[in-house]
């Protein structure tokens, strides 16, 4: 791995936290408020790590890959936003040694590094805030869109021992994500808190501090489930924190609220 030499092996009390960000809005990234606060503030409750795997809602594709890049590029993955946020760029360096490292451990998912990906919004949008110098290596770990949830809890699982050498498992997605909602409340003056959003942010939290895996992986299965998650990129990758963490992790909730409504910015710290 390059960079610094990681420990063979931390203690128990040493081993790195999980953290699951609500990332939200990418302009998150270059405003001031409560979220973008919320961020620097985890980057000071979280022990600085050697590395960084980050699994980003955003690279939601057929497959598990890493991004095997020295110099990883800073992806502007959307449209219609503000020309100040496409100039943004996180140099965060790249680890290729971790990400082959890391490959082999998900050799039963045929993973593989690849550099035509780099770090996407889900990823420097939270990382520009909790370490703005960039200077932790970066990898980022594909979803697998045709995956079933438990195969994505079973690859945060084999994730679990990079916690004993400094390296910090990071989900990235928002724990409700009804976009188009989202984008009806923005019609109006001061967005309301949609009820299926709070219950279902609510059935998932408990979920958490109950350990109870079976019901996060089943969270979606049904029609609160459909409502609060169209689509699953945003919610699969809780499922890799709470693999990684394990049942023996405290979990707390080092931020939580909603913006416009039906986007859940509830983070999880798992120690």
């Amino acid at each position: 791995m390059s960079g610094a030499r990681l420990p063979a092996r931390m203690t128990s009390r040493e081993r790195m936290p999980v953290l699951f960000v609500g990332h939200g809005n990418p302009m998150n990234a270059i405003l001031d408020n409560r979220w973008s606060r919320g961020f620097k503030a985890l980057g000071r409750t979280v022990p600085r790590p050697k590395a960084i795997v980050c699994v980003s809602a955003h690279w939601y594709i057929p497959g598990t890959f890493l991004t095997g890049n020295h110099d990883p590029q800073t992806i502007h993955d959307f449209g219609g936003f503000p020309e100040q946020l496409y100039e943004v760029v996180y140099p965060a360096p790249g680890d290729p040694g971790l990400a082959a490292r890391v490959s082999g451990m998900l050799s039963p998912w045929k993973a593989s590094p690849r550099s035509d990906w780099g770090l996407d919004h889900g990823t420097w949008s939270v990382l520009r805030n909790m370490w703005p110098e960039a200077d932790i290596p970066v990898v980022q770990l594909s979803i697998d869109g045709f995956a079933a949830p438990e195969v994505h809890l079973k690859i945060g699982k084999a994730l679990a021992p990079l916690r004993s050498e400094g390296v910090l498992v990071l989900g990235s997605g928002n724990l409700v994500h009804n976009l188009r909602s989202a984008l009806q409340q923005m019609r109006v003056r001061k967005p309301e808190l949609e009820p299926w959003a709070e219950e279902f942010d609510e059935r998932v939290s408990s979920a958490l501090e109950a350990k109870d895996q079976g019901k996060l992986t089943h969270a979606c299965d049904d029609r609160l489930g459909h409502v609060a998650h169209p689509t699953v990129d945003h919610y699969l990758p809780i499922l890799y924190a709470a693999g990684a963490a394990g049942r023996s992790s405290d979990v707390s909730f080092p931020l939580e609220g909603f913006d416009l409504g039906s986007i859940s910015m509830r983070a999880v710290l798992f120690q």
